[in-house]
């Protein structure tokens, strides 16, 4: 009797389990991809021809870079450059308020830039400003399963080369000075994807001839408050199918006729999803049976 009672017990523990593991079936999994966010407050790609020299010396800055799995976050007000202005610190930049946020969590990548009352020179130009810009903002939001964002502002007004300019989200603005040289300025690019946004409130492509401090020419491209985002990778969710809703019991109906074919899944399968756990209460009836026959056999010998 009580090699029967174990095995009851061990066939019924297989079959409980199986409706328990289907059950995690549905869960949902995340995946590596956590999602990616910069952002920099001024990045100059420029050329720098001095006099004296016949080769180019690339002004590479960058202002408040800061990118993120993890959060960061930067508030330097000026960028130098050695070695132009007779070997003294050139600045590049002067501002009230710089900030650069990059911000990333479990499910939604930001990042976001301001510059306000700022003034940025170029090696040539001591006393005259590229450009000054009062508030410029950008802002990129890429949330998980859903569209990105992206924004960017200019408040205020904009004096380039000295001479204030309205700018216009239809094209870019040309501003000629003689003697100088030339700016063209784009506003407010924003560009957004299934997954990735970026925002620059002001492009600049640069040709300047200042002829000054031993500068030739000023060439190349200036960025200010830009910033991208890369969404996380949306959960991955795996669910069972359900099961199709039985009719009412109907004698005619559950007749199977003969040399009817065997239901489609047996068909192709030979069993169902429950075959396993009921292959596995078999098992455990046949051990547990054994192990009955030989305890039985011991006591009658």
């Amino acid at each position: 009797m009580p090699a029967r009672r174990l095995a009851v017990t061990a066939a019924a523990t297989v079959l409980a389990a199986g409706p328990t593991a289907l059950a995690g079936a549905g869960s949902a999994h995340a995946t590596d991809d956590h999602g990616r966010a910069s952002a920099v407050v001024l990045r100059t790609g420029l050329d720098v021809s001095l006099l004296n020299k016949t080769v180019n010396v690339p002004l590479a800055v960058s202002l408040n870079e800061v990118q993120a799995p993890n959060s960061a976050e930067k508030t330097a007000l000026t960028a130098q450059l050695d070695g132009v202005d007779g070997g003294r610190p050139f600045s590049v930049l002067r501002a009230d308020v710089a900030t650069a946020k990059a911000t990333v969590s479990a499910g939604k990548a930001e990042g976001s830039t301001r510059l306000a009352h700022a003034a940025v020179h170029v090696p040539g130009l001591p006393l005259l400003s590229l450009i000054e810009v009062e508030d410029v903002t950008s802002k990129v939001t890429c949330e998980a399963g859903k569209k990105p964002v992206a924004t960017a502002n200019l408040l205020g007004s904009v004096t380039v080369l000295g001479k204030k300019v309205t700018l216009t989200t239809g094209g870019p603005t040309h501003v000629k000075v003689p003697g100088v040289g030339e700016v063209r300025l784009d506003l407010s690019k924003t560009e957004t994807t299934t997954r990735t946004a970026a925002a620059s409130a002001l492009e600049l492509k640069v040709s300047i001839n200042p002829l000054k401090l031993n500068v030739a020419e000023v060439e190349g491209t200036l960025t200010l408050a830009k910033a991208t985002c890369e969404s996380p990778a949306a959960p991955v969710t795996q669910e069972a199918a359900p099961a199709e809703p039985s009719d009412p019991a109907d004698p005619v109906a559950e007749v199977t006729p003969q040399g009817a074919p065997a239901e489609e899944g047996l068909a192709e399968t030979g069993g169902s999803s429950m075959t396993p756990y009921l292959a596995g209460g078999a098992v455990a009836l046949l051990a547990a049976g054994g192990g009955a026959v030989a305890l039985s056999r011991r006591r009658r010998s």
